[in-house]
């Protein structure tokens, strides 16, 4: 049987690689969905794509700590061979070996995933009780300004709207029809439904990209780890906090949840924004009515309350799917309004 020939999807190359390097072109100013080109810098470009790489623990130095939480630690390391910047997230797995083995299987599948609003992938290890997940390094301006003696670090729309306040709503419709792509993309073309769509799993970039990570690809991973998450589940759809089997529809209600988020500036549930225990919160959204974003349409124009109403319907049976979603008025206006990411991205940099 002949081996099968790894294509190289974007044209992109590593040191020493006889392909060659591509032609780099400057994009228009106002261009939104092409703020600027791939740079074949250390970390930008997607070496999954042109193979796929054997990862070793011994393989990485340690540059950073981009994170740290109940389902593991997410480091910013360099792989020594390839000088690439990558985030590796390391995730401890209570299970046999033979279902780690498993998990690593089932994580492979990754590099099958090509979409512009997916975060790329570069391989996986274990390491003792550890298995690790190397990724492509969403920097938010990642160099240090020597002039004024400061440096960016933000990724997360989580960090970034705690730091900087509501986004506002032409950006957030730029960034709702990303993760809309996103999410269309894993389903229609690989059947994966993300599972743990929040503020924190969407990333941006400095050149303004918007790209998914921490999608349910490994029903085993998920099923190994599920009880130290308890904490994600307050962006759980009804359906799924009452037990019933998750679908494309239960990252519709994530999404919705999400949305309104980043356009109020904090957490949607309660309305009134007091704090609830986790158990509190869940019993809220399974019998309190929704929330919905205040009628101030010079603020929050009606499209962006249809939108989240749509996404936010108790009912899974009549809740929008995301190819419906698509054809929204608020997505559709808004393919037509040019806006800067890369500018607005730019600014979300402050001094740290």
């Amino acid at each position: 049987m002949k081996p099968r020939k790894k294509r190289n999807f974007k044209n992109l190359t590593l040191p020493d690689s006889p392909i060659t390097k591509p032609t780099e072109t400057k994009p228009k100013d106002d261009d939104w969905q092409d703020n600027t080109p791939l740079t074949v810098g250390l970390g930008t470009f997607d070496i999954s794509v042109e193979l796929r790489l054997d990862l070793r623990s011994e393989d990485f130095e340690t540059l950073d700590e981009l994170g740290r939480g109940n389902g593991g630690t997410v480091l910013k390391v360099m792989h020594r061979k390839t000088q690439t910047v990558m985030a590796c997230k390391m995730i401890y797995v209570q299970a046999n070996n033979a279902v780690r083995k498993q998990i690593m299987r089932e994580l492979q599948f990754m590099h099958d995933c090509h979409s512009k609003h997916i975060v790329s992938f570069y391989g996986a290890f274990i390491k003792g009780g550890d298995i690790s997940i190397c990724m492509e390094y969403m920097e938010l301006g990642q160099a240090i300004n020597m002039d004024y003696n400061m440096c960016f670090s933000y990724r997360s729309l989580d960090t970034i709207y705690k730091k900087h306040g509501p986004i506002e709503i032409l950006v957030l419709n730029k960034i709702t029809y990303a993760v809309l792509d996103g999410l269309i993309y894993l389903y229609d073309t690989h059947r994966i439904i993300h599972r743990d769509l929040k503020p924190s799993n969407v990333l941006v970039n400095a050149h303004g990209q918007i790209k998914l990570c921490d999608f349910g690809v490994s029903g085993q991973l998920i099923n190994s780890v599920a009880d130290t998450f308890v904490g994600t589940s307050s962006y759980m759809s009804p359906e799924r906090i009452m037990g019933s089997p998750y679908s494309v529809k239960s990252d519709v209600w994530s999404l919705g949840m999400t949305v309104m988020e980043l356009a109020l500036g904090r957490f949607p549930f309660p309305s009134d924004g007091r704090p609830l225990s986790i158990f509190e919160l869940l019993q809220h959204i399974v019998h309190e009515p929704v929330p919905s974003l205040p009628v101030q349409p010079d603020k929050y124009p009606p499209e962006v309350v249809s939108f989240c109403k749509a996404c936010l319907v108790k009912d899974v049976q009549t809740r929008a799917t995301p190819n419906e979603l698509m054809h929204h008025p608020w997505m559709i206006g808004g393919i037509t309004t040019k806006v800067n990411l890369e500018k607005w991205a730019q600014s979300m940099m402050r001094p740290c």
